[in-house]
């Protein structure tokens, strides 16, 4: 396990956003643009879930979003933000809030 310091760690802006719109990138079987509110406006993230999620299905969940990430351009979309999910072997599982939270809150 590679350790970093507590100070790296409080560099890191983690939110719960809402995934308000949610369609695939045309050209990838695995790549979703989503527009996630995160409470001060709202942001497009590409994620690479779409092999395990359909984007009607998502729209709505809350995720959990690392929101100062360095933007990024896949397949000519720029993606914002990064959604965090649990890697396993049968595909990305959503990180989720157990109960409903307003897009924004501060996730530590």
């Amino acid at each position: 396990m590679n350790m970093i310091p507590y100070e790296d760690f409080k560099k890191l802006e983690i939110k719960i956003g809402k995934i308000e719109a949610a369609e695939r990138v045309e050209g990838s079987g695995k790549l979703l643009k989503l527009q996630v509110d995160l409470g001060d406006g709202t942001r497009q993230i590409i994620a690479g879930i779409g092999r395990f999620h359909a984007p009607e299905d998502i729209i709505g969940h809350e995720i959990v979003v690392l929101a100062n990430l360095e933007h990024r351009t896949l397949l000519g979309h720029e993606s914002q933000g990064m959604l965090l999910a649990a890697d396993t072997g049968e595909g990305p599982v959503l990180l989720r809030p157990d109960k409903e939270v307003p897009p924004g809150t501060a996730v530590r």
